[in-house]
């Protein structure tokens, strides 16, 4: 039953810590910032600790700064400092430890409630923190998250996203072009195209990846080739050779499958791989490099799964190769 459900969304739609012996690890300082209840903490858990969403109701306020320490593609570690968003933390984090919090940031989100689109406070809380970045972190990148966009009526919802990225660019004039927007909810795939793209922005020359990524997906005769991070399965990077109609498809796929996982988890299985085949596509999901798995789509009748198997067994070495020289690039 749970490989048919698999299937049929798959159809319809159409990274544990290892050791890093002898090889040097970079952090890089990640920001988590938005007033109280904006639901940083919820996204956090659902995409770095196997949280599903009716799980993170029982999850309270954050207090001060939370910080972990994630382990991504390898040899970077993920600094994650959830910061409390009252307005006495934030009022302290702006003030007295605005060194301590802004200096060598890498990447900074800021989570805005979209029920709360004309929050001044909020929104001159976000003017000081890019204000702070400027000084302190010149070079950091600022993602903003207008959440919670499930309780807008679905009408209103371009709209209101629409008004609410002006204000904050408006707001962010201070780190003007370093600023990119999202609406996400902890509901649906928007939650993960928005965080992909925030780890994307780790990973140095992804046209590279990318291209290497199109020359496989040929060789293979395949329609699509998807490559994703190995815990979280957030996308890295994709390649077609056929157009499909679904933009969010990857997110939507993501999100099945670490719901998968999480059952077989569940069930004390590891998840392997993730061979599916039926008259309209063979599909392939299994792990590829040391901290990736790749997901490999074919209309071709005539496609064989061990053949789409020995195709990723073969090219491997070279995406190893690929992807461990892109994170040395951008931690130098």
């Amino acid at each position: 039953l749970r490989q048919f459900v698999i299937e049929f969304l798959l159809i319809t739609l159409y990274f544990p810590m290892q050791s890093t012996s002898g090889r040097d690890v970079t952090r890089k300082k990640f920001l988590l910032m938005g007033k109280s209840g904006s639901g940083k903490t919820s996204m956090r858990s659902i995409v770095f600790a196997n949280y599903v969403p009716r799980d993170t109701e029982r999850l309270g306020y954050t207090i001060d700064v939370e910080r972990s320490h994630i382990r991504f593609l390898g040899d970077l570690v993920l600094s994650l400092w959830d910061c409390g968003g009252q307005d006495s933390f934030m009022e302290n984090f702006l003030g007295a430890q605005r060194e301590n919090v802004f200096n060598d940031v890498a990447v900074m989100i800021y989570v805005f409630d979209a029920e709360y689109k004309d929050d001044a406070k909020d929104m001159n809380y976000f003017r000081m923190c890019c204000e702070s970045i400027a000084a302190k972190s010149p070079n950091a990148r600022v993602f903003c998250l207008i959440h919670k966009m499930d309780l807008v009526p679905e009408r209103h919802r371009e709209t209101v996203f629409r008004e609410q990225q002006a204000a904050v660019l408006r707001a962010g004039h201070s780190i003007e072009g370093q600023i990119e927007c999202f609406a996400t909810s902890i509901w649906d795939e928007t939650l993960y195209k928005a965080w992909s793209a925030v780890v994307c922005s780790l990973v140095s020359n992804m046209g590279l990846l990318e291209r290497s990524l199109e020359t496989f997906c040929a060789a293979c005769d395949a329609d699509e080739v998807v490559l994703f991070e190995r815990a979280t399965f957030l996308v890295i990077a994709q390649a077609h050779t056929k157009p499909h109609t679904d933009a969010h498809r990857f997110e939507k796929i993501s999100n099945i499958i670490k719901q998968f996982k999480l059952s077989c988890n569940k069930a004390r299985a590891q998840f392997g791989s993730l061979q599916l085949q039926n008259s309209s596509l063979t599909a392939l999901i299994d792990n590829f490099t040391e901290y990736t798995c790749v997901m490999l789509i074919a209309s071709d009748r005539c496609a064989q799964p061990a053949i789409a198997a020995h195709n990723v067994q073969n090219a491997r070495t070279h995406f190893e190769q690929l992807l461990e020289a892109q994170l040395r690039e951008k931690q130098s």
